[in-house]
């Protein structure tokens, strides 16, 4: 019963230590995508078209750079990236837009 006991908890145990999240990013990494980020933001905000939550979602990714997680900071920046893309994308659509009567 003890060396079922022991045999349970060993392979718990590895399973957890296997399981267990590494970081797969460095900070350089970080620091480009939110680079990134930040100058898709800023091209879209010299037509004063950003959408509200794209600098804030770029804030969220500065504050995961500096706890040391990467790979969040790295995924926020590329979901800011593409909201400024995609808000660039509108304001190009939709800048000569003009009232149908």
């Amino acid at each position: 019963m003890k060396k079922l006991i022991i045999a349970v908890a060993t392979a718990a145990l590895m399973t957890a230590c296997a399981s267990a999240p590494t970081q797969t990013t460095t900070r350089a990494q970080a620091n480009a995508a939110i680079v990134a980020a930040n100058a898709a933001n800023a091209r879209v905000s010299k037509v004063s078209y950003a959408w509200r939550d794209t600098g804030k979602i770029i804030k969220k990714a500065r504050k995961a750079k500096d706890a040391g997680n990467f790979d969040a900071a790295v995924k926020l920046a590329k979901i800011a990236k593409r909201q400024a893309m995609n808000a660039y994308a509108q304001y190009q659509e939709q800048k000569n837009a003009k009232p149908h009567f």
